[in-house]
């Protein structure tokens, strides 16, 4: 598959009876984006669904969440949306710290710093801040972007940025139609309402889910038909006549993926891992 992009809205917290508890379920949506290799994870505006918690917090937890350990404390510090990011579960994600064969080894920075002559000043879990030469084929990354760096040497320090796909997923804040027109691949809406998957239409679907795909997730009790102001029964029949939905922000496909729920609710995080544990499936 070319690329997952994953999309939640800033209530996908409402129900979240404390700061604890809400930071707990973020922990499980981020573990969901590492575990299904999401290249990014999207926060989009659900202003009316908000309670105590919205999209700042989610934002904020979510960054934090997707950051190698060596950088957490040197990126974050101390912030009131990260006071229970210790309960947070780690990602583990696949090769954060590569071992390459001549020695080297590959970390994830961040950029703290553009500065001049083509030198970008980078955190990568060294003692101090580095700056490194930008390499002339590689576009210069702006502040706060994730780079790679392969470290030679830790004493004298020797390292270089490398232009190859940092480990893991970005998390940024956009509106649910420009994320989608942003985006290539399959566009999918995650909900009850949408068409029941079944073998055979996940089987026609999997030419179109390996060149990439987008997946959109509602909140706990207020679906995506609710955030988007559409009536769930015309999503259902816009469905069932193949047909476009009325005021779809730009979907290819609504899908239900849980077609034998057995609980009044489906929670984001319990969908994500339902929904991308089939779309994901290989041939």
């Amino acid at each position: 598959m070319d690329g997952l992009t994953l999309l939640v809205p800033s209530s996908v917290v409402r129900e979240a009876e404390d700061k604890r508890e809400a930071t707990r379920k973020l922990g499980y949506v981020a573990r969901a984006a590492a575990v299904f290799r999401a290249d990014r994870l999207l926060v989009f505006p659900d202003r009316e669904g908000e309670r105590r918690w919205g999209e700042e917090f989610v934002s904020v937890v979510l960054q934090y969440a997707a950051t190698p350990p060596y950088l957490k404390d040197e990126v974050w510090g101390k912030r009131d949306e990260l006071l229970f990011a210790g309960i947070l579960p780690p990602l583990r994600v696949s090769s954060q710290t590569v071992t390459d064969p001549d020695g080297s080894v590959t970390h994830q920075g961040i950029v703290t710093k553009v500065g001049s002559e083509g030198r970008v000043r980078v955190t990568c879990g060294l003692q101090h801040p580095i700056s490194l030469m930008v390499p002339p084929d590689m576009a210069t990354p702006a502040e706060g972007e994730r780079v790679t760096v392969r470290i030679s040497s830790r004493e004298p320090v020797r390292a270089r940025l490398v232009d190859e796909p940092t480990p893991g997923f970005d998390v940024e804040c956009m509106g649910l139609s420009a994320a989608l027109s942003d985006e290539s691949g399959l566009r999918i809406a995650a909900s009850e309402y949408g068409e029941k998957i079944t073998h055979a239409r996940l089987g026609d679907l999997l030419p179109d889910l390996r060149a990439g795909m987008t997946v959109a997730f509602g909140s706990p009790g207020r679906g995506l038909p609710e955030i988007l102001g559409l009536e769930p029964e015309a999503v259902s029949a816009a469905v069932a006549a193949q047909g476009h939905v009325d005021s779809d922000p730009g979907f290819d496909r609504w899908l239900n993926t849980i077609p034998r729920q057995g609980s009044e609710t489906v929670r984001t995080e319990e969908a994500m891992f339902a929904s991308l544990g089939c779309l994901t499936l290989t041939e």
